[in-house]
């Protein structure tokens, strides 16, 4: 399985993980949720979304 890697601000990644987890989704469909929301946009956010999908895509050509 490939490792990706990716630099994000501490405080960020908790608080979107600690989202994630009290809304029942995973980190992924967290920030789904937070850009098609219309909540406040973050590059951060839109950065980590990009890189997970092209994550997934990638394990999903591999199987």
């Amino acid at each position: 399985m490939p490792k990706l890697t990716l630099e994000l601000d501490l405080d960020l990644y908790r608080l979107l993980l600690q989202a994630a987890r009290h809304n029942g989704l995973s980190l992924e469909e967290e920030c789904q949720r937070r850009l098609e929301g219309g909540e406040r946009r973050s590059r951060h956010i839109e950065t980590l979304l990009a890189e997970l999908k092209a994550s997934s895509a990638k394990d999903q050509q591999q199987a």
